[in-house]
């Protein structure tokens, strides 16, 4: 992934901050020689204060083979994402025609050393930070090795924990451009209001504005 200086996150919190919200994307492994890279979409629960991410998949999942001798995995989260037509990104000087399109997203890949979990009470202690993570309200009943109605289920899966070794993060929102282009980017964002643009118009007026204050985009 390629980051200009003006997509880089001005601060670890600006990244973190996002990823905590974000706990869906895609698991990369190493292919065996010859063929592609696996990929697998899943749900994670990030945790910043341990540098891993923890998730589970069914034992019968042809990635576990692929991690065996290939430990190093990338996990790619993207969202918040938008397409900006060419007319709104011309320069003040340049016929609206002559404006080229892009596109804005935010991105966070990490790339972790994966370290595969069968212990059993191990796997109830991963379990229950992802429920922790997506159920904080409750609702259900603590997952316990050999406790019902989790524990008869652990045998069928595999817990995942990713120990984070690299962050490369990406806000990609019209840095480059001039303050009245990107103030011109936004307004056409509110005016259009489809799927992804109030979400792209919130990053790129936060960035703005620390932009223009000299602090971090947080």
């Amino acid at each position: 992934m390629l980051i200009h200086p003006w997509d880089a996150p001005t601060e670890d919190a600006e990244w973190q901050q996002w990823l905590v919200a974000h706990d869906f994307g895609q698991l990369a492994a190493n292919g065996r020689p010859g063929e592609p890279p696996m990929l697998q979409p899943l749900h994670f629960a990030y945790d910043p204060s341990r540098r891993e991410a923890v998730a589970h998949l069914a034992r019968p999942h042809p990635l576990w083979s692929a991690l065996e001798d290939r430990p190093t995995v990338l996990l790619s989260v993207v969202d918040d994402y938008t397409f900006i037509p060419g007319p709104w990104q011309a320069a003040e000087d340049q016929p609206p025609e002559h404006g080229v399109p892009t596109s804005f997203y935010a991105a966070v890949q990490l790339t972790c050393t994966a370290h595969v979990v069968d212990d059993p009470e191990a796997k109830a202690a991963l379990l229950q930070r992802q429920m922790a993570h997506f159920q904080p309200e409750g609702g259900s009943v603590p997952v316990a090795a050999g406790a019902a109605p989790y524990g008869r289920l652990l045998s069928g899966i595999r817990g995942l924990r990713l120990e984070v070794r690299e962050v490369r993060a990406k806000f990609k929102y019209g840095g480059k451009r001039s303050e009245a282009v990107q103030h011109r980017i936004s307004e056409r964002l509110a005016e259009r209001d489809g799927p992804g643009d109030a979400a792209a118009r919130t990053h790129q007026q936060r960035r703005l504005a620390a932009a223009a204050k000299g602090k971090p985009a947080s």
